[in-house]
């Protein structure tokens, strides 16, 4: 049997950071639904400190892409060496290497290669550019490297529940009922075309102006796991990046449901929208008292609807 042919990309890009954080953002995959705009979740499956097996979620064009990646981790090196696996075409594997090399205190040099087998109908014309639009994204986002503490933000509110975890996980994943559920949302569009795998619009009434905010936002759902993790690919106008989770806890008489969020924030945005001498400090307890009201809305409505049915009975 003839070997599979192979295309093989490869792009260099320089970068204005450390190499040791460009290396850390690229190794700490978790985090890269906040730092890279395609990528809705990471999964980290397992990890010995070198070895790690990953299920990854990317978006483009209102679909939701799974695929599973092995890497190797060589921070000496600061290189990662890595195979994708699509479920959708079994043994097509692609591999390639991340290579990060300093240049001084403050600049890099990033080169990523990649290789994919060629297919049926040939090269996918999309490769060359791929690579070119990963390293793209991955410089600028290691560029606002000396301002992240400020720029990030990570914080979660929760609720303990006296009633079935089934009834909370069924509000929260019941989003084209909000509406009529729950008052700051106005609107809302939901399409599940993929089974768990959720595309949804909703407007929302901002509590500080009552303007108006829309958002688009990508939901798996994995009702086994009562987990529900969400990346917005439309952010109101201080955010850059926002991703979050709905989590149930369930013990003996109930259930505790924690809302987790991670933002990025839109610096240039901070002074049009707040006020000239509005400093980040100011940005970010807005967006926490503005996502944690809402969030802690739905949980307290959440636990309404879990408990009303636990009330009648008694």
């Amino acid at each position: 049997m003839p070997s599979q042919r192979v295309h093989s990309s490869q792009a260099t890009v320089s970068v204005e950071a450390p190499a040791g954080v460009v290396y850390g953002l690229l190794a700490d995959a978790p985090r890269w639904p906040v730092f890279l705009p395609s990528c809705v979740h990471v999964e980290q499956m397992d990890f010995d400190g070198t070895e790690e097996q990953l299920w990854v979620w990317d978006v483009t064009a209102d679909h939701v892409h799974a695929s599973r990646s092995r890497r190797l981790l060589h921070p000496l090196t600061r290189s990662i060496e890595f195979e994708l696996e699509d479920p959708a075409w079994p043994g097509a594997t692609s591999s390639g290497t991340w290579t990060v090399e300093p240049e001084g205190t403050d600049r890099c040099r990033v080169t990523l290669r990649h290789e994919t087998p060629r297919g049926p109908a040939g090269v996918p014309d999309t490769l060359d550019a791929d690579v070119r639009a990963q390293l793209a994204r991955v410089r600028e986002a290691a560029q606002r490297w000396d301002r992240l503490d400020e720029l990030l933000l990570s914080f979660e509110d929760s609720v303990r529940v006296e009633g079935p975890s089934e009834l909370v996980y069924d509000f929260l994943y019941r989003m084209e009922d909000w509406v009529e559920r729950i008052p700051h949302v106005e609107w809302t569009s939901v399409t599940e075309d993929q089974p768990g795998i959720q595309i949804a619009a909703l407007d929302t009434c901002a509590a500080a102006t009552g303007e108006t905010v829309t958002v688009e936002t990508v939901r798996l759902c994995f009702p086994y796991a009562q987990r529900i993790v969400y990346k917005e690919t439309l952010t109101p106008e201080l955010i850059a990046a926002h991703s979050g989770e709905w989590s149930l806890v369930p013990d003996e008489s109930g259930v505790t449901v924690v809302s987790a969020h991670r933002v990025l924030l839109r610096e240039e945005a901070v002074a049009p929208l707040m006020g000239e001498g509005t400093c980040l400090a100011d940005a970010r307890l807005h967006v926490r008292e503005w996502l944690g009201r809402a969030g802690r809305e739905t949980l307290g409505l959440a636990k309404w609807h879990a408990e009303s049915p636990v009330r009648r009975l008694r």
